[in-house]
This record gives structure tokens, sequence and C-alpha cells, in this order.
């Protein structure tokens, strides 16, 4: 069994290759292969180039940025930047995910016999075969997932046992090292014959043992007498006594030597910390100093930024207003003839049903360069008789510059017409001013109330294929009379 090579890891995360290709039960093809790992597809990722990788493949390839696919390389087919292999330039192949998994397969441990599809091997069987074989983590023997648990109690000479008498863990090999040091191992006292003497307390029993004798503490010079441990230990620890004494009388002399030097060495530290601490007082004063000078230039600079940015502001609201006046000049006429272009026209009628923009005015334009100032107001969704049901279209008279040279009130006949871009039938109205409205006169305000036809054309004419409708834009044509003027 040692001969065999370990199974590999079980995997039902995105963090591991391909399948290894033993598994597969038939024959193996090229497309079912991961282009990094050559082994069979784990959750197949497609490149923008056409090959496919295994998810952890990809990410581990492109990790550390772009790089070119080897298999375009090798295929004799690399083209930037189709071959180039970055994050995000992949995406899940479900459908050779879905023919991967579907593969049959078997378990290639030896003396196993499952059967099923890739699938329901990653599912139910990878990582759990109870004949694969894996490495024991202490003693690196292979052995296989079923004898695991044996060989962990009775058969690892790297297993760690509980020694019975001080409950200490120690490794099986190491068992009778151990038994020379536990401190809770039973011992015999040689003089009184006391069984089950814990080491650790041997050493006070022979202490104090009246029948345990020891060899006289001069038989180094030829005493062959053993006497009393009681004696031996009187004087043993005068001795030891006399000893102490001496050596804590020079072990103090040594440490007051040793904290003179430590004094004289911390002094001459806090000298130097001292020396320290005033540069660094010296130069935290000048860094302020340049701090609060460069705060003061820091708020000038926000504040002529501030400046420019309003002076900004009112330039472009000057040019804004020079633009809408360009744009408005653009479309004035100065012959009593209007052509009113309006565009987006399914967008602008939803804004007015929903309340958004009900009514819009078109540019102003002139019965004369010094005559009548007017415009056109119009309701996509109809306004007051004709809400919801007509379009609504009004003229309005508007305050001019040469007001104080015209007559008044308004007198001009006005034709309003929505064009028909087939030229075959115009939808026009025409009135003829009611000189006694308010509509009509001189304009106190920028521009009198409005006043023409709340019926103006039925809703029902621009609904469908129509002709007054041409790529989302109907045309609004009025004509003032200059009979007269």
């Amino acid at each position: 069994m040692a001969a065999q090579e370990p199974s590999p890891p079980s995997s039902m995360e995105n963090n591991k290759p391909g399948f290894p290709k033993k598994i597969l039960a038939n024959k193996l093809e090229d497309k079912h292969l991961c282009n990094c790992c050559q082994n069979i597809l784990r959750r197949p990722f497609q490149a923008q180039c056409g090959h496919r990788f295994c998810f952890y493949c990809f990410n581990r390839t492109v990790g550390s940025g772009p790089q070119k696919c080897n298999a375009c390389i090798k295929e004799d087919i690399f083209e930037e930047p189709t071959s180039i292999l970055v994050q995000g330039c992949a995406f899940p192949d479900n459908a050779a995910r879905r023919e991967v998994e579907n593969l049959p397969a078997v378990c290639f441990n030896e003396g196993c016999s499952w059967k099923g599809s890739i699938k329901d091997y990653e599912l139910s069987h990878e990582g759990k075969c109870e004949f694969m074989i894996l490495p024991c983590p202490l003693c690196k023997e292979l052995i296989r997932l079923n004898e695991q648990e044996r060989h962990n109690e009775r058969e690892c000479p790297e297993r760690t046992l509980n020694c019975k008498y001080c409950k200490e863990p120690f490794h099986f090999r190491n068992i009778k090292a151990h038994d020379e040091i536990c401190p809770k191992y039973p011992m015999i006292c040689e003089g009184c014959a006391k069984k089950k003497i814990p080491r650790e307390k041997y050493v006070d029993h022979i202490k104090f043992c009246s029948k345990f004798r020891t060899p006289c503490r001069y038989h180094v010079v030829g005493c062959d007498l053993s006497v009393s441990t009681l004696i031996n230990n009187y004087l043993c620890r005068t001795q030891l006594t006399m000893q102490f004494e001496k050596t804590k009388v020079a072990d103090l002399g040594r440490r007051c030597q040793e904290l003179e030097v430590k004094a004289g060495t911390f002094e001459d530290v806090v000298c130097v910390l001292n020396r320290e601490v005033e540069r660094f007082a010296t130069t935290m004063e000048a860094s302020n100093r340049q701090h609060r000078l460069d705060q003061d230039k820091i708020e000038a600079l926000s504040n002529k930024v501030r400046q420019l940015e309003r002076q900004v502001g009112v330039k472009d609201l000057t040019v804004a207003e020079m633009e809408g006046r360009l744009r408005e000049m653009s479309a004035t006429t100065f012959d009593g003839v209007f052509i009113w272009r309006i565009s987006d026209f399914t967008k602008k009628r939803q804004d007015a049903i929903a309340g958004r923009a009900p009514a819009m005015f078109s540019p102003a334009f002139y019965t004369s360069k010094y005559g009548y100032k007017m415009c056109l107001r119009i309701y996509l969704n109809g306004d007051g008789t004709g809400r919801g049901t007509h379009l609504s279209l009004f003229f309005v008279v508007m305050r001019g510059t040469s007001d104080a040279l015209l007559k008044w009130p308004f007198n001009q006949k006005v034709t309003l017409m929505l064009l028909d871009q087939s030229n075959r039938e115009h939808i026009i109205d025409a009135f003829r001013p009611d000189i006694t409205s308010s509509s009509f006169q001189r304009p106190v305000s920028d521009m009198n109330i409005a006043s023409g036809c709340p019926l103006f054309c039925p809703l029902s004419k621009l609904e469908g294929k129509n002709s007054y409708i041409r790529d989302d834009t109907i045309f609004i044509k009025a004509i003032v009379d200059l009979t007269g003027l």
C-alpha cells in the first residue's frame, strides 16, 4: 500500500484545478480538457479567444495581470487583443459544464467499484471514497481513508498518548524517556521499602526517612561510612547555609557595581534625550510657523478660486442667455408667416399627458422688423374643452420694442395650420381677433392671455399611421394677414 500515490483532495468550491483524467470511463476528448492544467474541466470558463479553462486555473493565470493565451500561441492563431487573457474577459460556459458533468466516471482508487457521472463524483464521492489513499499527517505513511482511525489509534509511531500517571501527552516513541522524567511515576524507597512514592515527592521522602542511608559527605577523601539521611542533611544544610550567605554577599556586591554602571549610562542617555527634545521642539516650532503660513496661502488661494468660480458662473449664465437669444433670432421671421417644427413628438406628448409639460411656447415671430411681436402656444394633450381629446393651439400677442408705434388693439386675421407632410390635406383654422378682448390690447406684461382654438385637431387623427407625423415630428404654420399694415 505504501507504493500507491495519495488521492487528490475533494473540492466543491472553485479553488481547485480540473478533475484527473483517469476518472473518465470513456475515451477522453480534447474539448473537455482545461488549456491550463490539462485536466478535465472543472467549472469551465470560456475566454474571448474561444479556449476553455477551469475557473481556478483562469483566475490563477490572470491573477498577476494580463497574460497571453498559450493555447492560441500553440495553435498559431495568436491575435491581439483577442488572445490576451485579462480579468473579466471570460464567462461561465454552462453548456460545456453540463456536457462535462454528464460524462461517465469511475473511481480510480484501487478496490473501489463506484460508477456514475462526473457531477455525481464531485457531489458525493470525491474526497469521501473509503479506498482513497491519504498520507498520515504525523508519520506520512500512505493509508486508506477507512483505515485511518485504526492507524491513528494503534499503529502510527508518531501517535500521541496520555501518561496514565501524570496525564500529560507524549509521543509513543518517547514512552521510556517519559517514564524516566514523569513527576508522578511511582518509586520505591530503598530504605523503608515504601512503594508508589511519586517521583516529585521522592526526594522529600528520603530527606526525612530514618532508614535511608547515604554515603558520608567525605567519602570522596576515603570515608566509607554510611550515615543517616537526617544527620547528613543537617551537616549539608549548615554548610549550604554558610555557602549561601557568602554567595549572597558576593552577588549583592556585584549587583551594586552593575547598578552604578547602569546609572551612569542612564544619565548619559537622559542628557542625549534632553538635547534631542530641545532640537525637536525647535523644529516643531519652525514647522508650526511654516504650517500657519501655508494655511494662510491656502485660504487666500481658496478665496481666489471661489471668486473665479463665481465669475465663471456669471459668464456661463451670460453665454447661455446669449445662445438662447441666438437660437430665438435664428428661428424668428419678419413677414407674419411662421413655421414651427416640433420634434420628439411622442415624448413631449407623454410629458403633456403626465402633466410634466402640458404646454409649449414657440419662438417669437413678427409682422415686420418693427411690427407686432407674437408667438404660438400648443397643448399636445389639449386644454379646456379639448383636454384629452384634441390638440389645442393658441395665438399669443407679446410685448415688443416697437409697440408704441403700432395700432392697437391688434386686429389682423390669424390663420393656424397643422401641415400634412404629404401636402394633401392640411388642418386649418382661422379667426379674426375680438378687439374688445384683453388678449389683443397693447401688452403690459411680457405676453397677453393666449387666444385661439382649444379644439384645433382631434387627437384621433394623430394616432396610428398618418401623414401629419413623420420621423416623430410635426409642423405648425401660422399666417398673420398683413392687410392694412
